[in-house]
């Protein structure tokens, strides 16, 4: 088989490329997975560092790519990636985050670790369940199903692991000197509303535990571990809770304040992607967080509509004699038609479909150059 000659893509001018970026200290990425978050966000992050200002890229979303588009290997703690300026990055590994703290478990429920097997005992499934023969051997009879509390403590609205592990570290990193700005690749769209929904779930959590430690006091003696080997490992776990909503408290104050986070979100341009979007504006609105960007990524336009950047090896999509390009570009001009009134009031950014996968330095340069000058 013949090799396929690649041209590789040249040195962009330094002049085209910003250096520092004009956000606040926090800039989040979210949208629907698979637009681009974790392009824009490395991309953010190589211009904000290049005027010297610290800062780390962090990834949440489980899917991990930020290594690969990076083109380094990236560990789960904040390690500076570049030499000659001060870039940062990690990327959050959920189970090995959930080890630690009052999180800590099994990784499939966040509170196993406090909960030990009664979330099973109450369902029937552990020691002396409770179903309606409450003989322990795991019958779910008209008992559980009267209160459903006693089937699922948490209600149904527990986070995963991912969010848990995105709230322990975020709260670890945001409060990190060394950290000037914190750019970060969130997870998909309803992994970031459930985490932003953390602070009333922690509330209803804690009454359920207090309510059960009440109603099965009992039963909890004979169950081992359930929350440690005596009422003070119970206490301790509690406290933990508050102590960790309190700190998700005052993260939500830091997402709900525009002159510390930006909230920027990713679309492409499509019909589904825009009503995506429409949902997560209407919903971030909902709790307070301002959205101050929004990155159209993929748009079939040539670099120099989007961007002060001249570049010879941008290949634009032939739209005078390619069916295919111009029926796909008719497409995406129905999309960003409607997207002029959704977004209005928001500062837009487009960056433009390449023909190169988007990896590597060079290309996120240019990205940089389409969305922070």
């Amino acid at each position: 088989m013949s090799e396929i000659d690649v041209e590789p893509v040249e040195e962009i001018d330094d002049a085209a490329v910003p250096t520092g970026v004009d956000a606040p200290e926090y800039v989040l990425y979210g949208g629907k997975g698979g637009v681009g978050k974790t392009t824009m966000a490395a991309a953010t992050a190589l211009a904000s560092a290049r005027d010297g200002t610290a800062t780390l890229v962090v990834s949440t979303d489980p899917a991990h790519s930020l290594s690969d588009t990076l083109e380094t290997d990236i560990p789960a703690e904040p390690t500076q990636i570049r030499e000659d300026d001060p870039l940062y990055a990690a990327e959050i590994d959920p189970e090995d985050a959930l080890e630690e703290g009052p999180f800590a478990g099994d990784g499939e429920n966040p509170m196993g670790g406090m909960m030990g097997g009664l979330g099973e005992a109450l369902a029937g499934g552990g020691p002396g369940g409770v179903g309606a023969g409450g003989d322990g051997a795991g019958d779910t009879g008209p008992g559980a199903d009267d209160d459903p509390d006693m089937v699922d403590p948490l209600g149904g609205s527990m986070p995963g692991a991912d969010e848990a592990a995105a709230v322990r570290l975020l709260l670890e990193y945001m409060d990190d000197p060394r950290f000037e700005r914190v750019v970060i690749d969130t997870a998909p769209t309803g992994h970031t509303l459930r985490l932003l929904e953390l602070p009333e779930v922690m509330d209803s959590m804690l009454g359920r535990v207090m309510t059960m430690r009440q109603r099965f006091s009992g039963m909890m003696d004979s169950v081992t571990g359930m929350f440690g080997d005596d009422d003070e490992g119970a206490e301790m776990g509690a406290e933990d809770l508050e102590e960790l909503r309190e700190r998700i408290e005052v993260l939500r104050d830091v997402l709900q304040d525009p002159t510390r986070t930006d909230f920027r979100v990713v679309l492409v341009p499509e019909e589904l992607s825009v009503r995506e979007s429409e949902r997560l504006l209407d919903r971030l609105d909902e709790f307070g967080v301002p959205v101050g960007t929004v990155v159209v990524n993929r748009v079939m336009q040539d670099l120099t509509d989007v961007a002060d950047v001249e570049a010879d090896w941008f290949v634009t999509p032939d739209l005078d004699d390619c069916e295919f390009c111009q029926r796909r570009w008719s497409v995406q001009r129905e999309a960003l038609g409607r997207s002029q009134d959704i977004f209005r009031g928001h500062d837009v950014r487009r960056v433009p479909l390449f023909a190169d996968e988007v990896r590597g330095e060079e290309l996120l340069r240019v990205v940089a150059a389409c969305i922070e000058d």
